[in-house]
């Protein structure tokens, strides 16, 4: 899989400024901050907890690919339906659901394993630019309904809500393309900064959560032993563990297309250099921590690869800069809070630009290969993937593994270049 270098302002190794890299950093956090604890709300799991597995997890990432992949780790959503049932089954009690989590990271570590036996020659064959383009663009567009429904595009939107969406959107957008200087290279903080102001004008800012917060408060951790100190669980091995393994084929799939994004955008071939299996460990042991002290599984986040597509800031240093102000926050109580009354809107506007970056690149990926459409078996390859990846297929195999959308398509994509014919290139005749 050949990569091209890309012209980036500032490279993986390189280091801006202080002031400069703060305000980068900043706009990682920013970028990662509304998934990150949306998870946990949505699982009734400690948001700083999540906020700070998020920091960690990303420092242990990095060492893990001896910080050559700028990448952050955030809360994974591809758990939270496992996780809410094995909740519910317990009975409101979170052991399986952190236990299954925990397991999840050590089969990441243990298919790095795997990889660094047998290599990566087999990702060029099993995943050339016919099907990591696709499958690139199914991660980026597989997020758009998500962007749509928080940007307030959806029937019986409220007015304002929508103004703050396109407001955020318009200003990130024109500051992207039109700004010259420092600002060029923060036009989604910039843009967070202005649509806040225009949702805190319009009235739709609680400002409760940050008089009601604390200035200072530990996270609420949830550690798997009893103790006087934070609230505990205890390791389960009952069949509400194990029915959360199966989604690891799907996070797998995740991590691969995501590093390859980012390899796009930068113009590196980070599955061969650090290589997949040390990606897949720091995957792995980031989400092992996390569950560890009650926190969500992690991932690479598609948000922050689309903050470095658009602003060209490649750094390591940015990336770890903004893992120990996430780390900090956690701690923070009314910054976290603060950050909590950002509006979906606000969001919604940003995420219209970071998913589109995504799927763009995707498409990218074929035009540099020039991929050749005239080709039966090309087209058969992209329309499938496309079409299940976004249609919402859903295949059960014998109720002991659930595969769906990027998961699917990739899946659909390996198998049909594998099997399809390659033809002849068409020769008129004279």
């Amino acid at each position: 899989m050949a990569v091209e270098k890309q012209n980036l302002i500032l490279d993986v190794e390189d280091k801006p400024a202080l002031t400069t890299g703060l305000l980068l950093s900043l706009q990682h956090v920013f970028a990662m901050f509304g998934a990150t604890i949306l998870v946990p709300i949505l699982l009734g799991l400690p948001v700083s907890v999540a906020l700070l597995a998020s920091g960690v997890g990303t420092l242990i990432y990095q060492l893990a690919t001896k910080a050559k992949v700028p990448v952050y780790l955030g809360s994974s959503f591809a758990y939270i339906a496992a996780m809410q049932v094995a909740i519910e089954q317990m009975g409101g009690d979170i052991s399986a659901a952190q236990t299954g989590i925990v397991m999840v990271g050590l089969v990441y570590i243990v298919i790095a394993g795997v990889v660094k036996v047998i290599g990566t020659n087999w990702i060029d064959r099993l995943l050339p630019p016919i099907v990591i383009g696709p499958m690139i663009m199914v991660i980026g567009l597989g997020l758009a309904s998500n962007a749509v429904s928080n940007a307030g595009l959806v029937a019986d939107s409220d007015w304002k809500t929508i103004l703050v969406a396109v407001s955020t959107f318009l200003i990130t957008a024109f500051i992207n393309t039109k700004a010259t200087g420092f600002f060029k290279i923060i036009p989604f903080l910039t843009g967070i900064i202005f649509g806040y102001l225009v949702a805190i004008m319009l009235g739709l800012v609680d400002f409760m959560p940050i008089i009601e917060a604390n200035w200072l408060a530990v996270p609420e951790f949830y550690v798997p032993f009893e103790n006087n100190l934070f609230n505990s669980y205890t390791f389960y091995f009952g069949p509400e563990t194990w029915a959360i393994l199966p989604i690891v084929l799907v996070t797998v799939a995740e991590h691969i297309g995501d590093h390859t994004v980012l390899g796009k955008i930068v113009g590196r071939p980070f599955l061969k250099n650090p290589g997949l299996s040390r990606t897949l460990i720091g995957d792995g042991a980031a989400t092992v921590v996390s569950a560890f002290f009650g926190g969500p599984a992690n991932t690479t986040y598609g948000e922050n690869t689309g903050v470095i597509g658009m602003t060209r800031i490649a750094s390591v240093s940015v990336i770890r800069n903004a893992a120990f102000i996430a780390i900090g926050l956690s701690f923070f109580g009314k910054f976290t809070a603060l950050i909590s009354t950002i509006p979906n809107a606000v969001l919604g506007g940003m995420s219209i630009l970071l998913y589109g970056v995504i799927a763009s690149n995707g498409l990218k990926v074929m035009i540099e290969d020039k991929v050749d459409f005239n080709q039966s078996r090309n087209l058969i390859i992209a329309s499938s993937m496309l079409v299940i990846g976004l249609g919402g297929a859903v295949l059960d195999i014998a109720g002991f593994v659930t595969l769906s959308g990027t998961a699917l398509s990739a899946l659909t994509g390996i198998v049909l270049n594998l099997i399809l014919p390659r033809e002849k290139p068409f020769k008129a005749e004279v």
